[in-house]
């Protein structure tokens, strides 16, 4: 296995990993809400990456799971391998400070509040996105346990702010000019040719934007989860670990079998819903979705695989008439960020000061 960066003073075994749960139930809880979270991020996040590829008629809904679920789980382990810069970000954007059992409480609360809100959410119909709900709840817990906002490196935390712009604006920008590109390549081709052509462009799309959700996303996941593995082994952070293959493994089949359970409604949503697309505009979306993915990765950047292919997609819808394109989707992303990042980090703040007296 490839050295990641400075990862490479905490190797954790799986048998010592089962031990440090059979022995210690924070670290037993905090486990399984994070394979929680990543089993449902894999539900509800990863149907968007073949959305278009199902609404645009280039597959039908099983098969194209099927083929999510696989490069998923490929994206995960393969791309940990090459870069895991992003569970480098995530892992190190916050300081829970030297007490490591606290540590691991402020943890373990900073996961629960991830299921709290997500369920007032819900219930309210707030949008949500859980990898915005993560960083809240890591930042909060932070906060807690420190006492101040010392708990959080800003320099690694502003990465979120890139993330943001990179979502919204690149995604957008990107979409609208690989599908302006294409209408004038393929002005004078036969349109039967063409949708022959991008039918089996957009499965390969398709295929890439699953591929780095689930390198984007499982490595915001993998890093949490090196945090539990350091805190009980007496390490306050992480800065010296290689990420061993069982945890890519652990976490790629997680979401993997989050992505075949299914997420049909998702993508009804965010295929059909916000804008008609042809198979050329699916292609378009896909591709930029996946690009702006990678560049984000590449640079340890956390961003919302959801908006950022939500954002690509408005922008190939663009390029015809701005009057195609649902601006509701574009309010209730804007309604994540305001909710999600106070909301979610007050009830991570909440809870890890509770859980601190209680344990």
């Amino acid at each position: 296995m490839s050295l990641l960066g400075e990862w490479n003073a905490l190797d954790v075994s799986l048998g010592l990993f089962l031990q440090e749960i059979v022995s210690n139930p924070i670290l037993a809880i905090s486990v399984l809400l994070t394979l929680g979270v990543i089993f449902v991020n894999g539900w509800t996040d990863a149907p968007n990456a073949i959305a278009t590829c199902i609404s645009t008629r280039c597959m039908n809904v099983r098969p194209a799971i099927i083929m999510s679920a696989i490069f998923n789980f490929l994206g995960v382990l393969i791309m940990t391998h090459i870069n895991a810069s992003v569970a480098s970000t995530i892992s190190n954007m916050v300081d829970f400070g030297a007490d490591t059992n606290m540590a691991l409480v402020a943890l373990c609360a900073a996961l629960f509040s991830i299921v709290v809100y997500s369920v007032g959410a819900s219930i309210f119909g707030i949008p949500t996105s859980e990898s915005h709900s993560l960083i809240a709840g890591l930042t909060g817990a932070a906060i807690a346990i420190q006492g101040g906002i010392d708990g959080v490196n800003m320099d690694e935390w502003v990465k979120v702010l890139y993330g943001l712009v990179l979502s919204l604006i690149l995604g957008f920008a990107i979409g609208w000019g690989i599908s302006k590109l294409l209408t004038i390549l393929c002005a004078g081709i036969d349109r039967r040719r063409a949708n022959s052509f991008f039918k089996g462009a957009q499965i390969f799309a398709a295929a890439a934007m699953s591929f780095m959700h689930g390198a984007q996303d499982g490595q915001k996941f993998i890093g949490v989860l090196l945090l539990g593995v350091a805190f009980c082994n007496g390490q306050p952070d992480v800065s010296g670990a290689i990420i061993p293959v069982w945890l890519m493994l652990l976490c790629s089949t997680v979401m993997g079998v989050g992505t075949s359970v299914g997420g049909e409604k998702i993508i009804k949503s965010v295929g059909m819903d916000m804008v008609k697309l042809e198979r050329y505009q699916g292609f378009s979306a896909d591709l930029a979705g996946a690009f702006c993915i990678l560049l984000s990765t590449v640079f340890g950047i956390p961003v919302s695989t959801t908006h950022t292919k939500t954002s690509a997609i408005m922008g190939v819808g663009a390029v015809k008439r701005i009057s195609a394109i649902n601006f509701s989707v574009v309010r209730d992303m804007l309604l994540t960020w305001v909710f999600t990042f106070p909301g979610c980090g007050l009830i991570s703040f909440v809870m890890a000061k509770l859980f601190m007296m209680w344990f």
